[in-house]
């Protein structure tokens, strides 16, 4: 019990943070930060991460431990099962309100992948944070009754440790899903695909070269397109060219905020690896 109170109260300051990411993600971008704050809620989210797994999982595997090491019985289980029974409840609401919000944006595919391809670590934080708390609670409750039916309490003091290790699980998924977005991760394929198709359909354009994208943040897509343009193509061409490609990507992908096409000849693959 001790070990899910922990857990419920980095729980709750996981959610702060969040909430604070959030908030410092919507500030507009400034003579410091032109890209804009975006990638603040990465940055909150990687400190989740490390908060449920220094404090959450430290704290519950230690508490285990130390139970092993001096067993001691287990006091009132009828307040426990009670306060498990609420808070699963509680847990249970705040799941299926995580869970029906995630359902919406994932869009095809199974679950596990929807986490690696979402830009939003706002959404799927929550999603296994109440996974994993829902989990430690039928662990908590399986503990406390092994104890009282065996009358042996080290049974309680291994649920903690279960606890513990669910929790450094779950923080060590977050971490590495935020990390990625963290240091620059690219849009996903279908966008990028995407990216080059509209290029590629320009008539004025004879080949794309090499497409680079960056997410600033869960709705802002940086976008870099080097291109060969047709010989010969005027300056006028080109710079209509430019402007409707910026103007077309942008429209049918709403999360690309900032288009900078490179004009570059194009040269074969290990020419470009030889020369670079």
């Amino acid at each position: 019990m001790l070990s899910e109170a922990i857990h419920s109260l980095v729980d709750t300051g996981d959610q702060l943070l969040i909430l604070y990411g959030l908030r410092r993600a919507k500030m507009p971008a400034d003579e410091r930060f032109p890209f804009g704050h975006g990638k603040e809620i990465y940055f909150w989210s990687f400190i989740v991460a490390i908060q449920i797994f220094g404090v959450g999982a430290g704290l519950s595997i230690y508490q285990g431990i130390h139970r092993l090491a001096a067993p001691r019985p287990v006091l009132n289980p009828i307040v426990n099962y009670v306060v498990i029974a609420l808070s699963m409840v509680l847990e249970g609401a705040s799941w299926s309100i995580s869970l029906r919000e995630f359902s919406k944006a994932k869009g095809k595919g199974d679950y596990f992948e929807a986490v690696h391809r979402s830009k939003d670590p706002s959404i799927f934080v929550v999603l296994l944070e109440d996974s994993a708390a829902l989990l430690g609670l039928v662990i908590a409750f399986a503990g406390i009754y092994l104890s009282q039916a065996t009358g042996n309490p080290r049974f309680d003091a291994l649920a903690s440790i279960i606890i513990g290790f669910i929790l450094a699980a779950t923080a060590t998924l977050l971490a590495h899903e935020t990390k990625g977005l963290l240091i620059g991760e690219s849009a996903n394929r279908e966008v990028v695909k995407g990216i080059r198709d509209i290029a590629e359909s320009c008539k004025e354009i004879q080949h794309v070269n090499e497409i680079l994208t960056m997410h600033m943040g869960p709705d802002f897509v940086l976008v870099n397109i080097s291109v060969d343009f047709t010989d010969p193509a005027s300056a006028n061409e080109i710079e209509k060219a430019v402007a409707g490609l910026d103007r077309e990507i942008k429209q049918v992908y709403p999360q690309v905020k900032r288009v900078f096409i490179e004009a570059e000849a194009w040269r074969p693959k290990d020419e470009r690896q030889v020369r670079g």
